[in-house]
């Protein structure tokens, strides 16, 4: 799945399966894992939040740099 994928790509999945995960926990279980534990720095939960949503947008744009072949 990774592989012929850039630095950046690789990242943006990762973030994506977290925030996925995170909204499937929230659905089923009323339970939010990133508040857990970032829950006492506010600030890296909304970095956190940032950065999955920043990702989810490069993954739907098309991948422009020269290593990735998706």
């Amino acid at each position: 799945m990774y592989k012929g994928m850039c630095s950046a790509h690789k990242v943006a999945w990762v973030l994506v399966v977290v925030g996925g995960i995170n909204w499937g926990l929230v659905g089923f279980l009323d339970w939010n894992l990133v508040n857990a534990l970032l829950g006492g720095v506010p600030f890296l939960e909304s970095l956190v939040y940032m950065l999955v949503g920043l990702s989810a947008l490069l993954l739907i744009g098309s991948c422009k740099c020269k290593s990735c072949k998706m």
